[in-house]
């Protein structure tokens, strides 16, 4: 058998016993396994804050069937109706069939309406779990037919006293600021934590560097470009280019940034400025072209 060389696999709890969660969820996680049954299930958070690991504690701790639907690859109807609705239609080995839904907020409108026809049809035998990082994203009929669970991520402490048992185990020498560094980058996406520590292994010793901790981060390299002496049309236009590169299609991360750093770019117009962001976040839950809008928005506030 293959070992997982990625810490991030390889480390992912697969029971409750190391699932870093607070005491509620994990309770009703512990309920759902001991009674071998679970309701539909929509779990929501922001990303890398362990979604998607508790639904795969539940099906590999049930006694079920399972698919595995990545909805940021296939989000169409066609995918409901055909492979979803051939999985919950058809019958399986197990008393039980359940459905994950991985980032269920990038199906469509469409998709979802015909979702919510399923995860009633067939209800008795097949229940379904989603995660989402933005539940205002779900039309409510899907949301008042499930039990509703928002993850918040572990606290600094935690995420680090984690990645230090990752270190210790792999036998990889650190530095405390080396490893406070890096959560403090990069929290609330434990996820991201542990990709780059990994990728920062240097001679069997965690060797951070601030530069490429910038260069490797969208948001960091944004606001370093905020921040920098350069003129407001140069600022944009190499934002753009991140933008592009990067081929970002969630916005919302990048806004959350610009509100919480938001003394360190405009200090001068703070309220004009939060005043632009909200507008920008607005709009980019309706608008086609997400991009435009968060490139619009930086221009308000560039031009300030």
């Amino acid at each position: 058998m293959i070992e997982h060389t990625l810490w991030v696999e390889k480390y992912r709890p697969d029971s409750l016993e190391n699932y870093i969660s607070n005491d509620t969820l994990k309770d009703k996680l512990a309920q759902y396994i001991n009674t071998q049954d679970i309701p539909h299930l929509l779990f929501y958070g922001t990303a890398g804050t362990g979604k998607t690991t508790a639904a795969k504690i539940l099906v590999n701790n049930i006694n079920c069937d399972f698919l595995f639907v990545n909805a940021s690859d296939e989000n169409s109807v066609d995918t409901i109706r055909t492979k979803i609705k051939n999985f919950a239609s058809t019958m399986g080995f197990n008393d039980l069939k359940i459905v994950v839904l991985d980032e269920a907020d990038y199906v469509t409108p469409q998709a979802q309406a015909a979702l919510r026809n399923l995860m009633e049809a067939f209800s008795k035998t097949t229940r379904f779990i989603l995660t989402c990082n933005y539940v205002e994203r779900m039309i409510e009929p899907i949301v008042s037919r499930s039990q509703v669970f928002h993850l918040t991520p572990p606290s600094k402490k935690q995420v680090a006293l984690q990645l230090v048992n990752i270190l210790n185990t792999e036998g990889v020498g650190y530095e405390k600021s080396d490893v406070a560094t890096l959560v403090s980058s990069y929290y609330p996406d434990i996820r991201r934590i542990i990709n780059v520590a990994q990728q920062s292994v240097k001679d069997n010793k965690l060797t951070i560097d601030i530069n490429n901790l910038i260069a490797s981060d969208v948001k960091l390299r944004v606001l370093d470009i905020l921040t920098s002496n350069l003129t407001g049309e140069n600022k944009v236009k190499q934002i753009r280019q991140i933008v592009a590169d990067e081929t970002i299609r969630d916005f919302n991360p990048l806004y959350q940034m610009l509100y919480d750093k938001v003394e360190d770019y405009s200090p001068t117009n703070i309220w004009q400025t939060i005043k632009y962001i909200a507008e920008g976040q607005f709009r980019d839950s309706s608008v086609p072209d997400k991009e435009i809008t968060f490139i619009a928005t930086l221009a308000n506030i560039l031009c300030l």
